[in-house]
């Protein structure tokens, strides 16, 4: 692209520092190589042909999904091999089975008899075939059926027609909740050791269960045996962000996200520095709140990338963000004048990327080297 600076687009933008990515997804690529397993990438944050081609391992795939905007965008690049990651109902099935039709190998999930009686239904009335996977409980976090139960059998004998048992998958969600990367290690063990069982009891019973699916970033970052795993998901660890950074999966200065914002007001009486990114920008997520350190709204760089350590995003209303020293001290307000541009890095990267339609690319510098289309909506 022609010669453009971040001191010359519209704020807020969302940018990416492109080395920083590329380091996040080589650390996590070579870490799940040692460990033996495949790696099925989960887009949802990223939302971006551009990224996706850098985290898959071949141009059709495997990748995972949690909209069927995602996997119809991602099919439309030649990605064939896509896990739609959250429970299927039934409104959603035609759109599955279109997919399926015009060639694109999509899975769904699922963790109950009814569902497994709606697709099956589904595919005896169309005469469609359509894999899936059962979702384990492996930490009572959200969804799935417990491992040992009898509701796991009932679900894949419920699965007839062209309603296909493919295996299973399951999301350590309480990843998140961990206070030490011992506890973050300890879950991903526990999440193992539930979709390994569940696939040996499938398997005893007489079904296929050739997919075992695991993933969280942390508790990807962290595992340390992955025996009878055949793939992991995992997505926040592309851009990473202070949630991940809190539980010790990063560094701030790893994360490669952040909102390009400009200076449009001082509050001195206040001591605040006024933007003009609010959570319209930055999004409303306040995950580190409940961690160790709480960072507000988001940290903050300069345009250059390089944090401004005595200072946070403290507030936002729709398009305004405030920001002030984390101690309370005195701003050199002749550094933050009338159009300064910062960067603000977020929370979580899933709910900040969702607010925008581009990406701005950077490599270490104000230069922007590309810009990436971004989607959103389901």
């Amino acid at each position: 692209m022609s010669s453009v600076r971040l001191d010359d687009l519209s704020t807020p933008a969302l940018v990416i520092d492109q080395d920083r990515m590329a380091r996040n997804i080589d650390r996590m690529r070579r870490h799940l190589s040692g460990l033996g397993v495949g790696f099925r990438p989960h887009v949802k944050t990223a939302k971006s042909i551009e990224i996706c081609r850098r985290l898959m391992p071949t141009p059709r795939g495997p990748i995972t999904v949690s909209t069927l905007k995602e996997a119809e965008q991602f099919f439309a690049h030649g990605v064939t091999d896509v896990l739609y990651a959250v429970g299927i109902e039934p409104g959603k099935l035609p759109h599955v089975a279109d997919l399926r039709a015009r060639g694109c190998d999509l899975m769904v999930i699922l963790d109950s008899v009814e569902a497994a009686a709606d697709v099956s239904a589904f595919c005896a009335a169309r005469r469609s075939e359509i894999p899936v996977l059962v979702e384990i409980d492996s930490d009572g976090h959200r969804g799935g059926v417990e491992p040992d139960s009898d509701t796991l059998l009932d679900v894949a004998a419920a699965l007839t027609s062209g309603a296909r048992c493919r295996g299973v998958m399951t999301h350590a969600g309480a990843s998140y909740d961990c206070r030490s990367t011992d506890a973050i290690a300890a879950m991903a063990e526990q999440e193992r050791a539930a979709v390994v069982r569940a696939a040996a009891r499938l398997r005893a019973a007489g079904h296929d269960a050739t997919v075992v699916s695991v993933g969280s970033t942390p508790t990807a970052t962290f595992a340390r045996d992955l025996a009878g795993v055949t793939e992991v998901r995992a997505g926040v660890f592309v851009f990473q962000d202070l949630v991940m950074a809190g539980l010790g999966v990063c560094a701030v200065d790893d994360i490669a996200l952040s909102v390009l914002v400009s200076v449009i007001g001082q509050q001195r009486e206040k001591g605040w520095i006024v933007t003009d990114g609010g959570w319209m920008a930055v999004s409303r997520d306040r995950g580190t709140a409940g961690q160790a350190v709480d960072q507000g709204y988001g940290l903050v760089r300069d345009a250059d990338g390089r944090i401004l350590k005595s200072l946070v995003m403290h507030g936002a209303n729709q398009e305004h963000g405030l920001i002030s020293r984390r101690d309370g001290g005195a701003i050199d307000w002749d550094a933050f004048r009338i159009g300064r541009r910062l960067r603000i890095v977020p929370n979580h990267a899933c709910a900040t990327a969702a607010q925008h339609a581009e990406y701005f690319v950077v490599e270490g510098s104000r230069e922007v080297v590309a810009r990436w289309e971004r989607f959103g909506g389901w």
